[in-house]
């Protein structure tokens, strides 16, 4: 693996350069001092460029000694400089960049090329985690960028389908194929959003949806190139309105279209639910119903990111995704 894919090739002539001359100029001077002690077997170009290189890099054998106190003072001052190249150029600048560059390259950066008519998401939260379990079921193609390392070496891990990038970069979404997506999903904050609507647009006609933290910035996410703009705050909102006015309603009213076949929709629990006074974890709504709890409003308080260990109360909503019969089976565990 070659270093100059990594470094800049000019920052590499540059320290190459340095160590160079500063080897040579050393071993002069270590010529010069051998002979002016007598040194005479020493007094060899090879044997110059060992000591030096044994000096500068710390090593020192032992085996060639200045014995002068002028030749002691240059091997201090080749020591002292030998461990500010080596230790403050050398490996901090090409060795540590090098390392870690090469690393990274080993994280996915391309989707197949026969990928196509896939859904490009664009970052990992425990929502996206759960959206794709949904997608893997249907047998739906997918990809999730992602541009922090660790993320998408824990995707990787869970067997998740990912690349490693900035989504809001040209060449990121075309080494996802977005030309050929059947839509995006940004979830990222709103401006980063914005940012990847932006550049999804201009080099394609794929479908967006953006996530929406505040509702406020729906129409700048659409003047971004988002075609739809959801907030999952606001879902819930129309939703628990809709239920004030008719409480005991027994379809899947307010319920949205996420993917094809896939709907978002929130549940309230009712006093005689059965999973009233239960742990998410012991509830197993998933195995069950084949829903996934992808958020909860519990005492004024709505979290996207659920733990095992909440416990579900009467004036609990859930926020949940899955299709028409799954969503139909948790709704008659919260009545």
């Amino acid at each position: 693996m070659e270093i100059s894919r990594f470094i800049p090739k000019k920052s590499i002539k540059l320290y190459t350069s340095v160590i160079v001359s500063v080897i040579i100029l050393y071993s002069f001077v270590f010529l010069h001092l051998t002979v002016a002690e007598g040194q005479i077997e020493n007094a060899n170009l090879l044997t110059a460029v060992y000591w030096v290189m044994t000096t500068m890099t710390t090593v020192g054998y032992g085996d060639v000694v200045l014995l002068s106190d002028t030749g002691k003072a240059f091997s201090i001052l080749v020591q002292l400089s030998g461990i500010t190249i080596v230790f403050g150029i050398l490996f901090p600048q090409i060795i540590i960049p090098w390392i870690e560059k090469a690393v990274k390259t080993k994280l996915p950066t391309h989707v197949p090329d026969d990928m196509k008519h896939h859904i490009v998401i664009c970052a990992s939260t425990k929502l996206v985690e759960i959206l794709i379990e949904g997608l893997k079921d249907q047998k739906v193609s997918y990809v999730v960028i992602d541009d922090d390392e660790q993320a998408v070496r824990e995707l990787m891990k869970n067997d998740i389908i990912c690349i490693y990038g900035n989504p809001a970069e040209e060449d990121t979404l075309q080494r996802a194929k977005v030309q050929s997506a059947r839509f995006l999903i940004a979830n990222k904050s709103d401006s980063e959003n914005a940012n990847i609507a932006l550049t999804a647009r201009k080099i394609s006609q794929v479908e967006i949806i953006s996530m929406a933290d505040d509702i406020s910035n729906t129409k700048y996410l659409r003047y971004a190139g988002a075609n739809k703009v959801l907030s999952p705050k606001r879902l819930l909102g129309l939703y628990m309105g809709k239920r004030a006015v008719d409480p005991f309603v027994n379809r899947l009213t307010g319920a949205i279209e996420f993917l094809d076949g896939v709907n978002i929709v929130e549940f309230p629990v009712y006093p005689k639910s059965p999973l009233v006074g239960k742990t998410l974890k012991v509830a197993n709504i998933q195995k069950r119903t084949g829903a996934n709890i992808v958020g909860m409003l519990k005492g004024g308080t709505f979290s996207f990111h659920p733990e095992d260990s909440d416990i579900i109360t009467e004036n609990t909503v859930f926020l949940a995704t899955g299709t028409t019969e799954q969503l139909s089976n948790l709704q008659k565990l919260t009545v």
